[in-house]
């Protein structure tokens, strides 16, 4: 869409002019109802209709927009101008897509080639037209033929001079490059597109559009960084917006889940309800992404049943609950169901950065489950991904895995240095969740160190963060449990034969006790766990890593 102005019409000329001052200064909600109302009394020329889709789109009025878009196409053809029309044809068939409307979408695309039949062949518009191939190629992970696309765009956006076409260009070649696995030259051309943005050269459209895709290339590769990075850069272009509907699909969801990270969840909730609420009607694919995050954040304040609930919706509307939902059977203590389900989808999993999350989960539920081998296996091929990708959380994540499973081999003081490298990461991204769970994980480190003063304080730590954020699930783990410490040696001993299995007459044989010590031990290690019987004992163990 452009901006571009014309003084071929019959509109009242001041309302015109004032709704194009308007536009130019991006008070959107006034812009489109000067032009809207211009538009209603005269005949308007084609261009200005675009200035009212494009108004009515960053409003949020996508009825509107495209009702403007066509009428703005078949002006262009009435009046011969072919391009104008592949132009409008192109951005309406995009906006469908995006949307979730492919096949109206696809028809207008298809419009927009035929428009340009006699078009030369280095015209902006066709080269707006190599995005959708390129993007095709991208889906169907031929990564050269994406490039080759994007390419060709980007060179004739330079010989056009136009800016949202060379910044949608280098949108794709990044994209492309991330997703053939050489993601540092990727990330350079997604900051080149962003940089385009936020310095005004691009046009609203492609700006919020070039957004949301960086942001789904950071979330990809677990940049949580870069996302917070272009998120503040993009705030404070937005703020001398406030009619701007910016944030649309996923976007929202990307939003969230930097609040999630920054521990400001109740806002993180607020904008995945927002999301829900502007995907489900009309219905957008993205909806998936949006009942998911709600989903998570429902699990890490304890709300299991809303969390189940979010998990089927999420699912109903083709987003996998993975690695969310087993990390909720794991809290419910339904290990098996989760073993099964991350085993399943890391199988059908083949993308390095998409298995980083699902890894981190298999290795916290198998550990649980007494499956040492196995998490060992998941914490070592996530260390892999993260030297190869390097981003702060992906580091974070590897080394907080690798520290789990070192706890779990006996191995305490080496998982302390892993911890320190955990909370290094978890401080720079602001991430005080994660940085708590690390707190909780060194505090276990130092008792088999025999270090207690500082396990208690770290102990502390977690739980203060716990509580302010609300996490009453990890909480839930805290609460009711005295500091593992207190557990003599002999007792730590015992427990690990109950959590094995063992009757008090076995585990009086094995460490040659009478029968009445064993049951005094058992006795007070129910008391000191604060739970009421063997079993629950067994659970605790395996579940604070007191066994291995």
């Amino acid at each position: 869409m452009t901006t571009s102005e014309s003084r071929d019409n019959t509109a009242p000329p001041c309302q015109l002019e004032r709704g194009r001052e308007l536009f130019r200064d991006r008070a959107w909600a006034e812009a489109y109802a000067v032009l809207a109302a211009a538009a209603e009394r005269e005949p308007m020329h084609p261009r200005d209709v675009e200035l009212i889709a494009t108004a009515a789109y960053v409003l949020g009025r996508d009825v509107e927009s495209d009702a403007a878009l066509e009428r703005a196409y078949r002006d262009h053809l009435e009046r011969g101008d072919l391009r104008g029309a592949a132009r409008c044809a192109f951005w309406l068939g995009i906006s469908l897509i995006m949307r979730g409307e492919p096949a109206r979408g696809g028809g207008w695309l298809g419009r927009a080639h035929d428009s340009l039949d006699d078009a030369p062949e280095e015209c902006a518009e066709r080269g707006l037209l190599l995005v959708p191939g390129g993007l095709q190629a991208l889906g169907e992970r031929d990564f050269e033929a994406a490039l080759a696309a994007f390419s060709r765009a980007g060179r004739i956006a330079s010989l056009c001079g136009d800016a949202d076409l060379a910044a949608l260009s280098s949108l794709g070649q990044g994209q492309a490059l991330i997703q053939r696995g050489d993601v540092r030259q990727g990330m350079e051309f997604l900051d080149s597109a962003m940089v385009a943005v936020t310095t005004g050269d691009v046009s609203i459209i492609p700006s919020g559009i070039i957004y949301c895709a960086v942001l789904i290339e950071c979330r990809r590769i677990l940049d949580l960084r870069r996302s917070q990075e272009w998120t503040a850069a993009m705030s404070r272009w937005c703020g001398s917006q406030p009619d701007l509907v910016l944030y649309r699909g996923q976007c929202l969801v990307h939003r969230s889940e930097i609040l999630q990270w920054h521990g400001q969840w109740a806002e993180a909730m607020d904008e995945a309800r927002r999301a829900v609420q502007r995907l489900a009607k009309p219905w957008q694919p993205a909806v998936g992404m949006a009942y998911y995050q709600l989903a998570e954040l429902h699990r890490l304040r304890g709300d299991h049943s809303a969390a189940e609930q979010a998990y089927h919706l999420a699912v109903e509307h083709g987003q996998s609950p993975q690695p969310g939902l087993a990390l909720l059977r794991r809290a419910q203590g339904n290990l098996e169901a989760a073993k099964a389900s991350l085993r399943r989808v890391l199988d059908e999993t083949e993308d390095p950065p998409a298995r980083a999350r699902l890894l981190a989960a298999q290795a916290e539920v198998m550990l649980a489950a007494g499956g040492a081998d196995s998490a060992r296996e998941a914490a070592d091929e996530l260390a892999g991904i993260a030297d190869a990708v390097a981003t702060p959380l992906l580091v974070g994540l590897a080394a907080q895995s690798d520290a789990a499973v070192l706890l779990a081999e006996g191995k305490a003081a080496q998982a302390c240095r892993e911890l320190q490298s955990a909370l290094r990461a978890w401080q720079e991204l602001g991430a005080p969740y994660e940085a708590a769970r690390a707190h909780a994980l060194l505090a276990r480190a130092c008792w088999e160190l025999g270090d207690t003063d500082t396990a208690r304080l770290e102990l502390e730590a977690a739980r203060t963060t716990f509580s302010e954020l609300g996490a009453a699930q990890d909480l839930a783990v805290l609460a009711d449990a005295r500091n593992p410490g207190d557990l003599s040696p002999r007792e730590n001993e015992v427990l690990a034969h109950i959590a094995a299995g063992l009757t008090n007459k076995d585990i009086a044989t094995r460490l040659v006790l009478s029968e009445k010590t064993v049951e005094r031990h058992v006795s007070s290690i129910l008391g000191k766990l604060g739970v009421p019987n063997r079993s629950a004992a067994t659970a605790y163990a395996f579940q604070h890593g007191l066994v291995r």
